[in-house]
Order: C-alpha cells, then structure tokens, then sequence
C-alpha cells in the first residue's frame, strides 16, 4: 500500500521544479493529485504523463477567484480534498537599495498572500470532511537572511508565522499544517539563484555541508509526503529542515 493512498492533493506550482516532484512522488504514494501553476503547457504535460490519477488546472496563487476555481476543480476530479501543498514560489535577487518596490511586492504576494489564499481558501472543504494535512514549502531564507534576498526572505519567514497561527487555528477541526524548509535543491530556480548571487566558490560552501551536495526533489517530496500522510497525525505547527546540514552550524 501507498503512503498516500486514498487522499486527494492540491500542489500548487506543480509544473515544474519541487511541485512536478511533489506531484510524481505522491501519485507513486497512491494519491490523487491536481496540480495548480500559470506555465499551461508545462503543467498539462506532467498531468498527461501521470495518467488518470492527476490533473491540471491554470491558477494563480495570488487571485482568490482562482484559488476558488482550484478548489472546485479538485472537488470535481476526485470529490474530496485532503491535502493541500502551498508549493508555487518566486525568486528575485536585488540589493534592497536598488530593489524596485514592485518587485518586492510581487514575491512576497506570490510567496505569502499566496499561501494564506490557499489555507483561507479549502479550510471550509476541510473542516466539513473532518481533517486534512496542509504543508506550506518554506525555506532555510525563512530561518535566516542572505544578502540580496530581502523579499524572498520575508516571504518565507512569513511562511513560519501563518504555518503556526493556522495550526493553532484549525487543530480543533482535525486540520494539521506544518511547514518544509528545504535547502539548496538541484531545481531551475536554484540554478537561477546561483547564477544571480555572487557566490565566490560555490564548491566551497558545499563542501562545508555535512551532506556535502544539493538534494534532489524528490529527497524533499517524500518530507512533504510524510506530513501528507497519516503517519504525522500527531504533527502541526511544526518546521522541518532539509538542508544537509547547513543551519547546524559554522562548518568549522
């Protein structure tokens, strides 16, 4: 049997990256998985290659309307939702003196407002079916600031205080929410970010790791799996760090 098996998933930015990982990995785990993103072609490919059990459907995080249609379209696939992953996410790397207001704006509201949509959003569909599992993806910018990532990092500390404050919210209604802090991921973002950021030698910080390498997603979807399931059913308000190590310490 399937870690997943039975449960019905919405993964929010599921056509590429972390969310196409996220959505693959819990198919395999027996789920049922609509996956949300604005890169249409991108998104009905991986719907397509994962057969019956998955489907797409256009949706920007930041439009409540939207939010709304996802919901309804998973309702209408699979009758049911259990699982909520606020997954999708932007990138932007600017010093904050030269920083375009617009731009910080727009992380924050894609990272954030987004995810806040999606709890605000499938609490009613939750609460009604007894229970659910939300994990918002977050990231090591969400414990601590890097240079040049003052929106990124905003949004993902972000991510902790509403993680917390819903768990505390919707607990007495079976509803679990917990946070994913992922490290450096072998993603097209991350390789974005390492193009962007003025790393001196990239290779030295990743021998400094304890798990000297970037994970793989799929090493992050299967945290995210385990939160989805009903192996965390004593598990909310909680933050989980996959970083190889980073946060632990200086390296020396």
């Amino acid at each position: 049997m399937g870690r997943l098996d039975g449960k019905v998933a919405l993964i929010t930015g599921g056509a590429r990256g972390m969310g196409k990982s996220h959505a693959r990995h819990f198919v395999a785990e027996g789920a049922r998985v609509v996956i949300g993103d604005i890169l249409d072609d991108r998104g009905t490919a991986v719907a397509d290659r994962l057969g019956d059990r998955c489907r797409y459907v256009h949706h920007d995080v930041t439009s409540e309307d939207e939010w709304a249609g996802a919901v309804a379209a998973t309702l209408a696939a699979f009758d049911r939702l259990d699982v909520l992953v606020n997954n999708a996410g932007v990138f932007q790397h600017a010093p904050i003196a030269t920083m375009d207001p617009a731009e910080f704006r727009h992380v924050v509201d894609v990272n954030l407002t987004g995810c806040w949509l999606g709890i605000h959003t499938v609490v009613p569909t939750m609460t009604t079916a007894g229970g659910g599992s939300i994990v918002n993806v977050s990231s090591i910018e969400g414990f601590v600031g890097a240079a040049g990532l003052s929106a990124y990092s905003a949004s993902k500390f972000g991510i902790r205080g509403i993680t917390k404050s819903a768990a505390q919210e919707l607990g007495s209604a079976g509803v679990r929410v917990n946070s994913v802090h992922p490290g450096g991921v072998m993603t097209s973002m991350a390789r974005t970010a390492a193009e962007t950021m003025p790393i001196v030698d990239p290779g030295a910080l990743l021998r400094s790791l304890p798990i000297a390498r970037f994970a793989e997603p799929v090493e992050v979807s299967r945290l995210v799996a385990f939160l989805a399931s009903d192996e965390s059913s004593y598990t909310t308000g909680a933050e989980f760090v996959a970083d190889g190590g980073l946060l632990s310490g200086p390296g020396y």
